[in-house]
């Protein structure tokens, strides 16, 4: 079924990949610092990652590459990776126009292509962690993470999961479907099905034990009073700004 779900969501992003990349270029086409989630959080706010200077560095679901030159201008030693490529040819676009060049691999986060402990640091913001089986993806971030490597993740929390309506309307202040049934969900879009993960906390928690992972930190991400998004569907300003959207994980392989 895993590896059904990444063909499914292949279909459904290299048919949206071009729209998705111009309706959301101006809040995902800046080259000014490194940002998190669906209303641009910057990291020097949040600290997630601190200091990425000369970490080998790998990100899931890497898109148009945004994120990942951004972690270049910083110093890190980026690989980008992605399965879709439609994708994968507007990074190349990117890294052409800002002379931040690292390399671009096509390939699946339920199996990457690279050895055990690889990397220093496995991220990703709204990429491959949430349209992967966490319980696949999960162990084999790990895997490739070296002793003491961290893999820091963003990805919409189980207040969005519960509080969105069944049409396409954003999440509202309401809850419509039972928390303690989060997991696979399939939505159906003009560009064809997507499938996605949604996990519970205690959930998330043992999927990261599983992996041999311990957790550092949670980061609840939380819009600034003027904060915009071009991501207009997914929750409104005032919803996000009393109810977490976005979450990043932080968790470490001892």
């Amino acid at each position: 079924m895993s590896r059904d779900d990444v063909r499914v969501n292949l279909v459904s992003w290299e048919a949206d990949s071009a729209e998705y990349q111009a309706r959301n270029a101006s809040q995902l086409n800046h080259w000014d610092g490194v940002v998190w989630g669906t209303w641009a959080v910057p990291e020097d706010q949040i600290n997630a990652l601190g200091d990425v200077t000369g970490l080998r560095t790998l990100e899931l679901g890497c898109g148009a590459g945004q994120f990942g030159i951004n972690l270049v201008k910083r110093g890190a030693n980026v690989i980008g990776l992605d399965f879709s490529a439609n994708q994968l040819a507007a990074a190349r676009a990117n890294v052409a126009e800002t002379g931040e060049r690292f390399p671009l691999v096509r390939g699946s986060a339920e199996e990457l292509p690279f050895g055990d402990g690889s990397f220093d640091l496995v991220v990703c913001d709204h990429g491959a962690t949430s349209f992967t089986d966490p319980r696949v993806t999960i162990p084999e971030s790990a895997r490739v993470l070296r002793p003491g490597g961290v893999l820091v993740f963003n990805i919409a929390t189980p207040w969005v999961a519960v509080c969105w309506p069944d049409d396409d309307s954003p999440p509202d202040r309401a809850l419509h479907r039972p928390y303690f049934e989060l997991g696979r969900s399939e939505y159906v879009e003009e560009s064809g099905t997507s499938v996605e993960w949604h996990l519970g906390y205690g959930d998330w928690i043992r999927v990261f034990r599983g992996a041999g992972l311990v957790v550092e930190d949670l980061i609840e991400l939380r819009p600034g009073p003027d904060a915009t998004s071009t991501y207009t569907t997914y929750a409104t300003h005032d919803w996000a700004r009393d109810f977490p959207g976005d979450h990043i994980w932080k968790v470490r392989k001892p």
